[in-house]
């Protein structure tokens, strides 16, 4: 693997870390009280990941796109489609997780995050803009590209969304990740552009956040169940 692409890994590494030591240092610094420096503590470091990320990745950048990289046009309309294939796959995912295997839909990394956000908005630029640059270098680009050139494609994204999952504190609700690192590995070998991936990961988050955040728990209610019986059409049941 290139030198440079370990430099990445341990970036993200000492960047998840970093809270045990930030946190307790941005409240001795600032009049803030402790929640707050965890939550801007969290903001600075990855706003500070992603800038270590894209100086370590500037030589890929120098070089330029894949010879046989989309071109402009097919790479917007892959960014729009790419959501739409997500959520699709997410849905899927979701449905066989909640009524076959017996799993809450509730994701307790997202949950935690939605509680986050209600307080302090700005922290959704987190999970709308900063995470997505971040996890899309890392796992499809880094983990699953690396995989992919040694053995195939299944294996690559299986492994890489296994990681992520993982890296989330989240195995529960494997199958989801698997959903969507698979159709995020998937853009990215068929335009051979990682910032589509980014952009896809970035409208999915943003969507999700977006509705969490204004409906009703009542409304979201309704429209899982709604969302149930498509899914349940769609396989037939």
């Amino acid at each position: 693997m290139n030198k440079r692409y370990w430099w990445v890994i341990i970036t993200y590494v000492i960047m998840q870390l970093s809270g045990i030591v930030g946190g307790p240092l941005f409240y001795f610094l600032f009049p803030i009280d402790k929640t707050q420096a965890i939550v801007y503590y969290t903001i600075f470091s990855f706003i500070a990941g992603v800038v270590v990320f894209l100086l370590l990745m500037r030589p890929e950048m120098k070089q330029g796109s894949d010879k046989d990289a989309s071109p402009l046009g097919s790479t917007i309309l892959w960014m729009v489609a790419g959501v739409f294939m997500a959520i699709f796959a997410q849905g899927i995912a979701g449905y066989i997780e909640q009524n076959i295997l017996g799993i809450s839909s509730q994701s307790e990394n997202t949950q935690n995050i939605l509680e986050i956000a209600r307080a302090f908005p700005m922290f959704t630029i987190i999970p709308a803009l900063f995470a997505p640059i971040l996890e899309e270098i890392l796992f499809r680009k880094i983990i699953f590209g690396g995989l992919y050139v040694r053995t195939n494609f299944w294996i690559a994204a299986l492994v890489s969304s296994l990681i992520f999952a993982i890296i989330h504190m989240d195995p529960t609700h494997l199958l989801v990740y698997a959903s969507m690192g698979i159709t995020f590995a998937y853009l990215y070998v068929k335009t051979k552009r990682i910032i589509v991936p980014i952009a896809v990961h970035m409208g999915m988050n943003t969507a999700v956040v977006l509705t969490q955040l204004l409906l009703k728990p009542e409304d979201l209610e309704r429209i899982q169940k709604n969302m149930n019986f498509i899914w349940l059409q769609f396989i037939g049941g």
